[in-house]
């Protein structure tokens, strides 16, 4: 595959039947690998218990997940984008496991992870699913050697009966990401930001799992790097039959990989469905706004909606809908009521009021292309 992703093609329209409306995005997800219900995640930020007593103040709580919802189908990819803050790292330590929700379920081929609370029981799902960090610098033991960092998973997991079948295993997994067997013996700093990527997902790859979680795994990279970082990726999933949540601020990464892209705002999905179908008809004004911060290099000439203001603070956040303070389209029901996320014409599910009510008109999206080049 090429070290550089092409141009998106203009997006066109999906074609909608006689009866208004495509099927339901999430009704062609027939075998999800992950189903995330109702997903909370606050974080306690108050005063001491004695400064609030003498005080008078009240907790506070950063409500950094806040009703999240969404499917993620066996061998497949989806993607959450949204600027920094709307809570997208947060959701995916929170479905790993590292950290515990405060409402809601996560659920794993059918299983709820909160039923899980044995050790015992929760080893084959920690085998089942791991994680690729952002840095990969900062996620590698700087004193252990790459032989050791790789071996770890299939120790703790005990996949091997010996330790030549370690080193066996550990040679199979560098070649797998495009490096050699010999590199096992060196030390991550000897290694290029790209290469020592190769090396944390080699070390995901070690305990043969189901589903990966990658917290935004190219964007401390070189734009040449990102695209073969990302190549690689593909070729592992089409090979072993991976799942993966991409999480990314990159929307021509999105685009290249995703199979179903989930947009993000103060802690809540705002919108999500196929990926064809986000791209080429949005139907959320902040969807909207994403999309159209994309170079138009066509010179369409079409009128484009900046971004205006900031995100809210998530420990004091707006009532009703939490976009409506930077909304074009809001009103006072966006001010006083919060949107239910309901199915659009297009497919997709969208949490807008203006959606609902027709007061926003569908139209494509620019036809922009988008894509990473060799630096």
């Amino acid at each position: 595959m090429p070290d550089h992703l092409p141009p998106v093609p203009p997006p066109t329209a999906p074609a909608v039947p006689p009866h208004g409306r495509r099927p339901d995005d999430a009704e062609l997800i027939r075998d999800p690998l992950v189903e995330v219900q109702g997903l909370a995640k606050y974080f306690d930020v108050s005063k001491p218990f004695l400064n609030r007593v003498f005080e008078g103040a009240p907790r506070r709580l950063l409500r950094a997940v806040d009703g999240v919802d969404i499917k993620i189908p066996r061998g497949e990819t989806f993607s959450l984008v949204g600027e920094s803050g709307c809570g997208k790292s947060t959701v995916a330590r929170t479905i790993v496991g590292l950290y515990r929700p405060s409402r809601g379920t996560v659920m794993f081929e059918g299983t709820d992870l909160a039923t899980l609370t044995r050790r015992a029981a929760r080893m084959p799902f920690h085998r089942r699913v791991q994680m690729i960090f952002q840095d990969p610098f900062a996620s590698l033991n700087p004193r252990w050697r790459v032989l050791d960092i790789i071996a770890e998973p299939i120790r703790a997991h005990r996949l091997a009966k010996s330790a030549q079948e370690v080193r066996e295993r550990v040679a199979e997994l560098l070649t797998q990401v495009k490096l050699t067997a010999r590199d096992g013996e060196k030390f991550p700093h000897e290694f290029s930001g790209g290469q020592r990527q190769r090396i944390s997902i080699a070390r995901a790859l070690a305990s043969n799992p189901d589903f990966l979680v990658c917290d935004e795994p190219t964007s401390a990279l070189d734009v040449s790097v990102q695209a073969q970082i990302l190549n690689l990726m593909k070729d592992l999933q089409r090979e072993l039959g991976l799942t993966y949540l991409f999480i990314s601020h990159n929307l021509a990464a999105v685009y290249h990989v995703s199979d179903w892209v989930g947009v993000m705002y103060l802690g809540r999905v705002v919108e999500w469905g196929a990926k064809r179908t986000v791209f080429s008809t949005p139907r959320h004004p902040y969807t909207r706004m994403l999309l159209d911060t994309i170079p138009d290099i066509t010179m369409s000439g079409r009128e484009r909606m900046p971004v205006g203001g900031e995100v809210p603070n998530p420990i004091d956040p707006p009532p009703g809908c939490p976009f409506h303070p930077r909304c074009p389209h809001a009103n006072e029901r966006c001010v006083a009521e919060l949107p239910a996320s309901k199915v659009s014409e297009q497919g997709s599910h969208v949490a807008c009021h203006g959606v609902e009510e027709g007061r926003i008109p569908t139209h494509a999206a620019p036809g922009a292309k988008v894509g990473l080049g060799k630096g």
